[in-house]
C-alpha cells in the first residue's frame, strides 16, 4: 500500500480504517509561511506542523475557556447582550457592534464585550457566594493552562478587564497547547456546547461529521495589523487548531482553516 499524507487521512470524513496505512517519515501540511497547525484524527495520533509549540496571545480562544467555566450557567439564564460597538469604555472589534446577541451569536461573532459583561456578572456572583479568595482560586484554576506566571499578584480576585476575554498578553497558548487542552476528556462538555452553539439544530442533532469552526483575531496593542488569527474546529473525528501570523484576522483564519483542513464549502 502506498504512503499517504496523514493530513489527508485525518481530514477524511469517511471514517475508513487507518491501521494499514503507515505514515510517512516527514509529513508536510499545506501551510503558508508563519502558519502553525496541530490536529488529532480518528487514528488517535497528534500531528504538528509549523512552529506549533510557539505561544501567542490566545484572543478569541479565551471564549472557549469561559464556556467551560460558565457556559452552562449562561445558557440556563438565556443571557443576552446589546453590542453597540462599545461598552463600559471598551471597544468591540466590530465598530458598528453586533446588535442584540445571545451566547451562540456572541461565540459566532467573537463579541468580546458580551463575554466581558457576562464574565463580570459571574464573578460578582462568585464574590457573593464564595468570597474573594475562593473566587480567585476558581478563576486561576480555570485559566491555569493559559496564564503561565502572569496571574495578577494578590490574594483577592483581580479586576475582570478585557485581558480576561483574550485582549493583550495575559492569556497565551500555542496551537499544540490549545489542542492538548481540547483533547482532555474534561473538555468534552465544552466541545459539545461549542458545537451546539455553532451549528444549526439539524446539523447538531441529525447530520454526522459536520464541522464546527470558530475563528477570530488575537489583538496586539492598538494597531489591528499587529494582531494574528486563530481558528479551531472539529467534526467528531478531527480536532484542529490553526494559528495564522501577524496581520491576519477572523476572515483569513476561517478561510485558511477551510482550505488546510479541506472543509466542504459552507461549513
Amino acid at each position: 500500500m502506498p504512503n499517504l499524507n496523514p493530513l489527508l487521512l485525518v481530514c477524511a470524513l469517511a471514517g475508513a480504517s487507518l491501521a494499514a496505512a503507515p505514515p510517512p517519515a516527514a509529513p508536510v501540511a499545506p501551510l503558508l509561511p508563519g502558519e502553525a497547525l496541530a490536529l488529532t484524527g480518528p487514528d488517535g495520533q497528534t500531528y504538528r506542523f509549523g512552529d506549533s509549540a510557539r505561544e501567542y496571545p490566545m484572543g478569541c480562544l479565551a471564549e472557549l475557556a469561559w464556556l467551560k467555566l460558565e457556559g452552562s450557567e449562561w445558557g440556563s439564564q438565556d443571557v443576552l447582550f446589546k453590542c453597540t460597538g462599545s461598552w463600559a469604555g471598551h471597544a468591540c472589534w466590530l465598530p458598528k457592534g453586533h446588535g442584540r446577541i445571545d451566547l451562540g451569536q456572541a461565540l459566532q461573532g467573537n463579541c468580546s464585550l458580551a463575554f466581558l459583561a457576562w464574565s463580570q456578572a459571574s464573578v460578582g456572583r462568585w464574590l457573593q457566594d464564595y468570597g474573594p479568595g475562593p473566587a480567585r482560586a476558581r478563576l486561576e484554576e480555570a485559566f491555569a493552562p493559559f496564564l503561565g506566571n502572569r496571574m495578577p499578584p494578590g490574594e483577592d480576585l483581580p479586576a475582570l478587564t478585557p485581558e480576561w476575554v483574550g485582549e493583550g498578553e495575559l492569556l497565551r497558548t500555542s496551537a499544540d497547547g490549545m489542542l492538548q487542552w481540547l483533547m482532555d476528556p474534561a473538555q468534552d462538555t465544552t466541545i459539545r456546547m461549542a458545537r451546539r452553539l455553532l451549528l444549526s439544530f439539524r446539523e447538531f442533532n441529525i447530520k454526522q461529521n459536520v464541522w464546527w469552526i470558530t475563528s477570530g483575531a488575537a489583538p496586539a496593542g492598538a494597531d489591528p495589523a499587529h494582531g494574528s488569527a486563530w481558528a479551531v474546529g472539529g467534526n467528531g473525528q478531527v480536532i484542529a487548531v490553526l494559528h495564522l501570523p501577524v496581520g491576519q484576522g477572523k476572515a483569513e483564519g476561517l478561510a485558511r482553516f477551510r482550505a488546510v483542513l479541506m472543509v466542504p464549502a459552507g461549513k
